[in-house]
């Protein structure tokens, strides 16, 4: 497996606060990576401390596998919160003024507003842009120097329904046909759970859990639930029937099936037929969001 970050015991004391508290991490290479966590826990200090904008009181990373963190970090695109633009400026004005900055051919920069959308911009000035094609800027102007890793730090922030949506078909482009991987910070949940590969939990300073997409999907699924005299035999005889999925036998008797289970009579009669009493049957479908909110309590 290969990776584009890695930390290790990250914090960051502010105060005598840990504002970052031993944060271990890993974000694979390809991935869309979601960095979940409430305003103030912590997402935009982690960044910082990264990007070289804040220095880690304690722990250590590892960026693009370099030795050399400031080469590591000329590899890296971001963009932290608002971008800053120059609003008198048109877009391309804006692109290759930060070439120019980072000391990158100015060239590139039609086709980087072509990439993100704004091509056809024209002598139309940054401060006449609505908010989504200012984010698709800052998203251009990080993608000066064809980084391979993007740091987002709450990219689709304040937008309205059709700017969030523009974001996320970019980042989507970015991944899937220019081979970017991007690292994610965000409390908008709902949009995360469409583009994220794997997630990040933070609460209060501390990584509280990583998982993959399959992983959210698996712990969010829909799962079946029967009440039984007798997990462990119903069990034995539930794994005999077509069409089920894994199964889990609680010491209370329940038992829990991973999906939802359509032949719920064929079920019932198999286990009646062999002395099993069963007291009751419920489905249960959580959400992502659900499980997110619930972890960001925990921290």
């Amino acid at each position: 497996m290969e990776y584009v970050l890695r930390t290790d015991k990250l914090t960051k004391v502010y105060s005598g606060q840990k504002v970052v508290d031993e944060v271990t991490l890993n974000v694979e290479r390809g991935a869309v990576y979601g960095f979940v966590g409430k305003n103030g826990a912590g997402k935009t200090t982690f960044i910082r401390m990264i990007l070289g904008l804040a220095n880690p009181t304690s722990g250590s990373f590892e960026l693009l596998s370099e030795k050399d963190i400031s080469a590591a970090r000329r590899r890296t695109g971001s963009l932290i919160e608002s971008p800053a633009l120059y609003a008198n400026m048109t877009a391309l004005e804006n692109i290759r003024l930060y070439c120019t900055l980072l000391g990158v051919d100015k060239s590139c920069a039609e086709d980087i507003l072509k990439k993100v959308g704004l091509s056809d911009t024209g002598k139309k000035k940054a401060r006449d842009f609505s908010l989504g094609m200012k984010q698709r800027l800052g998203i251009g102007m990080a993608l000066v120097g064809d980084p391979e890793f993007l740091i987002l730090d709450e990219p689709i922030n304040g937008l309205d329904p059709t700017g969030i949506v523009e974001i996320r078909e970019l980042l989507l482009e970015l991944k899937d046909k220019q081979g970017k991987t991007i690292f994610i910070s965000s409390h908008i949940l709902g949009e995360l759970e469409k583009i994220a590969t794997n997630y990040g939990i933070i609460s209060k300073g501390r990584l509280v859990e990583e998982l993959t997409s399959a992983e959210l999907e698996e712990k969010c699924g829909i799962r079946t639930i029967i009440k039984t005299n007798d997990s462990v035999k119903s069990a034995e005889i539930i794994k005999k029937l077509p069409g089920i999925g894994n199964i889990e036998a609680k010491a209370d008797g329940t038992i829990i099936i991973a999906d939802k289970t359509e032949n719920i009579g064929m079920l019932t009669n198999e286990l009646f037929k062999n002395g099993i009493v069963v007291s009751g049957i419920s489905s249960l479908d959580s959400d992502a969001e659900s499980y997110f909110i619930k972890k960001m309590e925990e921290g």
